[in-house]
């Protein structure tokens, strides 16, 4: 039997939000990791490693990539942040099909083994992939993300973030790769 909301995607989102607000977004003063200060701090993992928000995920992230069009073979993007992200995206595709595989994103090569920059599928070359990430700021790790993934062959069709925090990281990604940046929620879907 199908879950209730997944007959209303828009309950769907607005659950995420309501678990993203309660334990990801703290409005206070914040030195981020680019140096910058903020009055506001984004720490997704509290929400996506939490079993509740897994479906939420992996649905409004599936419905997202229909409404743009793309259509994936596979999705991932650096680890840590987009690897929960992934698994729930590949997870719900079994629901509501097409499947959809995932895959992993290292910063950077294994000294040892295969060194591969992409894990979890059998070929990265010429698989049509979406890039994701839990939050884009300047867009570096999703740029580090598509380059890494295009090293591997793979084609990437867009990116998806789960928080835009509206700070230039879509304009980047445009410029350096035409590569189109789609966030589920803009930092500013929380300030009110």
């Amino acid at each position: 039997m199908a879950h209730a909301s997944t007959l209303n995607p828009s309950q769907d989102r607005d659950e995420l939000q309501q678990i993203l607000r309660t334990k990801s977004v703290r409005f206070g003063t914040f030195t981020l990791a680019s140096g910058k200060t903020s009055d506001v701090y984004v720490d997704c993992r509290l929400t996506t490693y939490d079993p509740r928000a897994m479906p939420l995920i992996g649905r409004v992230f599936l419905r997202k990539m229909q409404e743009k069009t793309w259509l994936p073979e596979a999705v991932g993007g650096l680890t840590l942040g987009a690897d929960p992200i992934a698994f729930a995206i590949a997870r719900e595709s079994l629901d509501h099909p097409p499947v959809v595989e995932c895959f992993v994103v290292r910063k950077e090569r294994k000294a040892h083994g295969m060194q591969k920059l992409v894990e979890g599928l059998g070929s990265a070359e010429g698989r049509k992939v979406v890039i994701l990430d839990d939050v884009c700021t300047t867009g570096d790790s999703t740029a580090l993300a598509i380059e890494n993934a295009r090293s591997a062959g793979m084609e990437v069709l867009g990116a998806i973030c789960l928080i835009d925090r509206e700070a230039g990281a879509g304009e980047m990604l445009h410029e350096k790769f035409g590569v189109e940046l789609a966030g589920i929620f803009k930092l500013s879907d929380f300030r009110h």
